[in-house]
């Protein structure tokens, strides 16, 4: 996903924790911003940094299910965030033709060389506001994700 999108300047939310800083290396070499921030270390300071950006027009990506997960489970971050800067949220799924999982929580993959990568983009999702809007949003993100992580081709 990263490079399908490089040089795009989408805001990406990375973690503080260490790992996030070779993430953060790579992204801004392919012309990402980030914001660093992570629910143990920084969350209020990070989610503050993408309804700014938000707010400024930029398009932000987040990994919606955290750092620790569990996974393909919508956290309230992105949802808030999106819900008080007044824009859609839009769900995207990639899958790789061959690829190397890791053996971590969130199976992270590792696309091998010259696989084909599949990119699925869902309908965007408004979120209302209050507490019921976004207790609403929540469940619709996570079944649109679900949604297009299936349609998209393994």
């Amino acid at each position: 996903m990263l490079y399908h999108h490089r040089h795009e300047e989408i805001v990406l939310l990375i973690s503080r924790h260490r790992d996030g800083g070779y993430l953060a290396s790579l992204a801004e070499r392919w012309g990402y911003r980030f914001v660093r921030g992570s629910s143990k270390r920084g969350g209020e300071v990070g989610l503050l940094g993408v309804v700014r950006a938000l707010q400024g027009g930029a398009v932000v990506a987040i990994t919606p299910d955290g750092p620790r997960g569990p996974a393909e489970r919508v956290k309230p971050g992105a949802v808030a965030a999106a819900q008080h800067a007044g824009v859609p949220i839009v769900p995207i799924a990639a899958s790789a033709s061959r690829a190397w999982w890791l053996k971590s929580w969130d199976r992270f993959c590792i696309p091998k060389p010259f696989a084909r990568i599949d990119v699925q983009y869902g309908d965007p999702i408004v979120v209302a506001a209050g507490k019921d809007g976004l207790r609403a949003g929540l469940e619709t993100v996570e079944r649109a994700l679900q949604a297009v992580t299936r349609g998209a081709p393994a």
